[in-house]
């Protein structure tokens, strides 16, 4: 249970309910996006129609009119 002088500081002051001082910040260097988007452009995350997709993907790629050179 909170404690009288607690009480009194909530009712004067209010309570915030957000993100706490000891919660770390994200890393401006972290890689969120494309890491995980291969994996699902790919197939690899068990979805038939990605997988389907990505074999779709391959077979264009493989494609005389398609490679370089």
């Amino acid at each position: 249970m909170a404690s009288n002088s607690e009480i009194q500081y909530a009712i004067m002051n209010g309570i915030h309910f957000g993100k706490g001082g000891g919660e770390k910040r994200e890393d401006p260097n972290k890689v969120k996006t494309k890491a995980r988007k291969k994996g699902y452009q790919t197939g690899a995350h068990k979805s038939g129609a990605a997988k389907h997709k990505a074999e779709i993907r391959q077979r264009v790629k493989s494609r005389p009119s398609q490679r370089k050179g």
